[in-house]
Parts: structure tokens; sequence; C-alpha cells
């Protein structure tokens, strides 16, 4: 099992890896077309898995945690290129929910 990271930290081993090349990050228009294009890869992988289209028999199994994985990437790339902070955005994003949409959903009874 590998060690538990903050959000901050994948944002700066992404950076560290990103800065080792002269390119740097992409354009955020980039970027969003790569984000668009890997959660089309995830969707196809869920939609194999738990939906009604099976995959061909040519067609290789992906893991679903990968494609995860580099829908993860591409976002925090794009947060690190219009610096960003995911855990200041988390935090804005839950406090959000914990407010406006507090009594949207059914809560679950403590037993």
């Amino acid at each position: 099992m590998t060690e538990s990271k903050t959000m901050k930290s994948m944002q700066e081993e992404v950076d560290a890896y990103i800065g080792q090349f002269k390119e740097g990050y992409f354009s955020p228009l980039a970027m969003m077309a790569r984000i668009t294009e890997e959660t089309g890869e995830l969707a196809r992988e869920i939609n194999h898995r738990y939906g009604e289209k099976p995959k061909k028999k040519s067609e290789t199994e992906k893991e679903i945690e990968e494609e995860i994985g580099d829908v993860l990437f591409v976002i925090i790339c794009l947060a690190n290129s219009l610096g960003i902070s995911l855990e200041e955005a988390h935090g804005k994003v839950m406090e959000k929910f914990q407010t406006r949409d507090k009594n949207r959903w059914t809560k679950k009874e403590d037993s």
C-alpha cells in the first residue's frame, strides 16, 4: 500500500515532474481538451464494466483506477498552471455543499 498524500503534496509532485521539461504545462485550453479525452476513456471503462456495452474481444481491459488517475493528473496540471490550490478549491466546494445543499438529500438516521 502506498503512503497517504495530501492534495498539496500531489500538486507539488506533479509540478516537480512537469518542471523537468522545457515545454512545461500545456495551455489551459489544451488541458481542458485532455481532461475531456481522459474522462471519455473513464466513461468507456465504466460503460463496459457496468453498462450495457461490453468490450469487443479485440479490446484490452483497462483498470478504472488507472483512468481515474489519468483524470486526476490532468486536473492537477490544470490547477497548477492556473495557480489554484486544490485543497482550497475542495474546501470551498464542501462549504457550498454543506450550506446550500445541506437539506437537499435524505440523510441516514443515526443508529
